[in-house]
């Protein structure tokens, strides 16, 4: 007779079937679970920015338009008087209304054939090749190597030749006092390129002071 054995299961305990309900209902909830964390996260995402704003500044999108500015631009030329002309600034870039330059931290310097030595600086500036003109603003000083210093507001100058007239008042520092106008104009005065003339006008006052 063929001997054969039966090997019955053990029965399966309470804590064997708690085990089990739990690993069942874990397999069903951990999916879900991080279905919902993955959807909130989409909605979040979609929430910031979605009104369409740009993430940049108004400075930021200014010096987007200004892309274009050259670093320490350098002008120079010879007037019809004779005079050189050189006007430097910190920065500049196009204007389009204008078809000019725009330049900040401007300086200018004209050097006439008699030995007369102008500087101005100004904050701002605006210089036009096509009417050969440039308009300075923002505080513009004047030095003269004849001894004046001339603080205005703004002045217009010309590229083509000797001419410089304020844009309003005026406060100087002369050789033998202070002087207070309402405007000045320097400007090229002899057909010998020789003679150049600073005037005052428009309401003069003027300090002598002997100790200068």
């Amino acid at each position: 007779m063929t001997a054969f054995a039966l090997a019955w299961p053990e029965p399966m305990t309470q804590s064997d079937n708690v085990y089990s309900r739990v690993i069942f209902w874990l397999k069903i909830t951990l999916p879900l679970l991080a279905l919902v964390i993955l959807s909130t996260l989409f909605l979040f995402s979609r929430k910031i920015g979605g009104d369409g704003d740009l993430p940049f500044s108004k400075a930021d999108v200014d010096a987007m338009v200004r892309d274009q500015r050259l670093t320490a631009p350098d002008y120079s030329s010879v007037a019809s008087d004779g005079s050189a002309i050189r006007v430097v600034a910190k920065t500049a870039w196009p204007e389009k209304e204008t078809g000019g330059s725009v330049a900040d931290d401007l300086v200018a310097a004209y050097d006439t054939p008699g030995g007369l030595h102008i500087d101005l600086t100004s904050a701002h500036g605006m210089l036009n090749h096509e009417t050969e003109r440039m308009v300075l603003s923002g505080g513009v000083v004047i030095v003269t190597s004849s001894g004046y210093r001339i603080v205005t507001a703004g002045l217009d100058g010309a590229l083509d030749r000797t001419e410089l007239l304020s844009d309003g008042r005026v406060d100087a520092e002369a050789p033998y006092g202070t002087i207070e106008a309402g405007s000045m104009e320097i400007s090229h005065s002899g057909a010998d390129n020789s003679g150049y003339l600073l005037v005052f006008k428009n309401g003069v006052k003027m300090i002598y002071d002997p100790v200068k």
